[in-house]
């Protein structure tokens, strides 16, 4: 396969262009690249099958139909009998109205302010996982965290610029070692799969971005699928 459209997509959040820290649908935008990795590659007949006869769906609001629920990033289910399913051009998985989560998956992206901010994430995806779970069955949890290893970050509040200066304001690679542990150890056991992607922007212009390891993340995340694949398989003969 080619390179993976969940990286991809989240490359391009920084890559040459300012990241948007309070745009919630960024989370949804990358989460919702994963069912199209797992049907590109193929190891899920049962998955593949379902979502080219559109039975199997990305929810269009990541709640399941007549389930209350807080929302997730990105979710899979089967399509309400009565909905349409909504094909996009480039796109493997048609979008629509599930009546259940078969998986859920939740993004979080930190940047900056990584320990400030650390037990409201980890708070934050922990009730996701309730979420899902909330709307019966048994969903596939997955959670994927970016964490910036910089040397230094810009953000921004309308006009204003708030850089990192390595006191007060800590630079990413000062805490992304101990945000990342934090979270290995109090979040990631309670998902089915966690991904963690590290990477390095600045969000200064020209707004480069490079990974910390791209290897090492594309083989960390193909074997996620692999083991996503058969899971599913499991879990939904």
């Amino acid at each position: 396969m080619n390179e993976f459209a969940l990286l991809n997509t989240f490359r391009k959040l920084f890559d040459g262009t300012k990241y948007k820290h309070r745009d919630s649908s960024l989370g949804d935008l990358v989460a919702s690249q994963l069912y199209e990795d797992l049907v590109s590659l193929g190891r899920s007949k049962n998955l593949v099958a379902r979502v080219q006869a559109h039975e199997r769906v990305v929810n269009l609001s990541n709640r399941a139909v007549g389930k209350p629920s807080r929302r997730g990033d990105g979710t899979l289910g089967e399509l309400v009998p009565t909905a349409v399913a909504i094909t996009e051009a480039g796109l493997l998985v048609a979008r629509g109205e599930v009546a259940n989560i078969e998986i859920g998956a939740e993004t979080k992206i930190l940047a900056k302010a990584m320990i400030k901010q650390i037990d409201r994430v980890i708070g934050d995806l922990l009730r996701q996982i309730e979420e899902f779970r909330s709307t019966g069955g048994k969903p596939i949890c997955v959670g994927i965290v970016g964490i910036n290893c910089a040397p230094n970050y810009t953000s921004y509040e309308g006009e204003r610029e708030w850089p990192t200066n390595g006191k007060k304001h800590k630079h990413p690679i000062q805490e992304a070692e101990e945000a990342e542990s934090r979270l290995i150890s109090r979040a990631a056991p309670s998902f089915d799969e966690f991904q963690v992607i590290r990477f390095r922007a600045t969000n200064v212009k020209p707004f480069p971005f490079e990974w910390a390891d791209y290897d090492q993340t594309a083989k960390e995340y193909s074997a996620l699928l692999v083991r996503l694949s058969r899971e599913y398989d499991q879990r939904f003969p």
